[in-house]
């Protein structure tokens, strides 16, 4: 989901073409791997509630476990990456993810609900990880002009992982929901572990360019220059409003995946039960990524910030409809939402970063921050909905979004004060 800049080593460009297809061709497996284990957590969170006899704020904390980890570990994470390098980082991630999917069996054993919340942030470390090693690798291995669309295409696969994420998820895990039992998150999490490290041993042997390294003055300058310079980042109001932009919209697509579940077993929505409407989150996900690919082809041609805008308002009209509506109209609302975020992150990414000049590589690290939004905003919807009600509780995305059009039609401006200053 998020795209970590880091220092990037001339050396890319002296790999031949073949070592970076092949590299390309390799990381595309851990964009899959790790959309599909992000998606496996609007799966766990019906299971975990039916489980534990939790209410949906003690459930939302399993988004807060996992996001929160994100806000964490990305500046320890991008310290370490570039004492080891993209590839071995991304080894190491794959091994630290292992053993958190692993970390499920005692949990599902002890059956103690805090162990699964530990599980989830160890995984969620390891991914963590993976994400600041291999979105800059991906940028780096090949022409600069020809980065965006390389990571598209990563992203795609990303989208595909949380697409089939749900219908496997559906099938292994919520098919026996009934009996409330911890045994069906033992095997998947199981084979997700053994194949996690099976790709850790596989990217430790691979022949891959060595990029991302730096040596130890460089680490220490780069330490110094960011301690000066941080605090001159800040005075780009735009880029501030954009961190806020990343917060609310992960938040809110987090938010409303997390609830599909138990919004589709309404008996006013759709009625239901949990192992078939984990299925329709295949189609939350799957419109995000057909979006990707139509929204990159429309903003060739249209203001990217115009664009956002229209993704904004058409998600805040498709939530208010899931609201205040019922049967097939509010439950394909709520699906359609998927198609709207699909540009948002991106677009709210670059327009915050545009214009800053050396200061670049500092406010993609607060954008990346603020991916934490996908902890605190669930947890607020939870709270909100055992007070009002799954279906009344879906303002907070609404407040998301309008805020996310603010921001595309009057925040992500640059003034004339900043532009002359930097």
């Amino acid at each position: 989901m998020a795209h970590v800049s880091t220092p990037v080593s001339a050396a890319a460009g002296q790999a031949d073409m073949p070592k970076q297809h092949f590299a390309l061709a390799s990381l595309t497996t851990l964009f899959f791997m790790w959309g599909f284990i992000t998606c496996l957590n609007d799966i766990l969170i019906p299971y975990l509630k039916g489980m534990f006899s939790l209410n949906y704020t003690q459930a939302m904390l399993i988004q807060f476990c996992f996001f929160g980890a994100y806000f964490v570990m990305s500046i320890p994470a991008g310290k370490l990456v570039s004492r080891i390098g993209y590839q071995f980082g991304i080894v190491v991630g794959l091994v630290v993810a292992a053993v958190g999917c692993a970390l499920f069996y005692p949990a599902a054993v002890a059956h103690v609900y805090e162990l699964f919340l530990l599980a989830l942030f160890v995984l969620a470390s390891g991914i963590t990880i993976l994400q600041v090693s291999a979105n800059p690798y991906v940028s780096v291995l090949g022409p600069q002009k020809t980065a965006s669309s390389r990571l598209t295409m990563t992203q795609a696969f990303n989208s595909l992982g949380t697409t089939v994420a749900p219908i496997f998820g559906g099938w292994l895990i919520l098919s026996e929901i009934s009996q409330a039992t911890a045994e069906e998150v033992k095997l998947p999490y199981l084979m997700l572990s053994l194949s996690l490290l099976v790709l850790a041993v596989i990217f430790a042997f691979l022949k891959l360019p060595k990029l991302g390294k730096e040596s130890d003055s460089e680490a220490a300058h780069q330490d110094l220059e960011d301690f000066v310079d941080l605090g001159s980042v800040w005075r780009y109001r735009h880029l501030i409003l954009g961190a806020v932009g990343i917060f609310v919209y992960v938040g809110a697509e987090v938010a409303i995946g997390s609830f599909l579940v138990g919004f589709l077993t309404l008996d006013n929505i759709a009625g239901l039960p949990e192992n078939e409407a984990a299925h329709y989150i295949s189609y939350y996900f799957a419109g995000a990524m057909v979006g990707r690919f139509i929204g990159a082809a429309v903003m060739q041609k249209f203001n990217a910030g115009k664009v956002l805008a229209c993704h904004g308002l058409l998600a805040v009209l498709l939530v208010i409809i899931a609201m205040t509506g019922e049967g097939s109209l509010a439950m394909w609302a709520i699906l359609l939402v998927g198609l709207c975020n699909s540009i948002m992150f991106p677009t709210i990414f670059s327009l915050a970063l545009h214009g800053l000049g050396k200061y670049t590589s500092k406010g993609s690290g607060i954008l990346c921050l603020a991916i934490v939004g996908g902890a605190i905003i669930p947890l607020l919807q939870g709270v909100l909905a055992d007070s009002i009600g799954v279906q009344m509780a879906l303002f907070l995305p609404i407040a998301c979004y309008l805020y996310i059009t603010y921001f595309a039609l009057v925040g992500s401006k640059v003034s004339t004060q900043t532009q002359q200053s930097s």
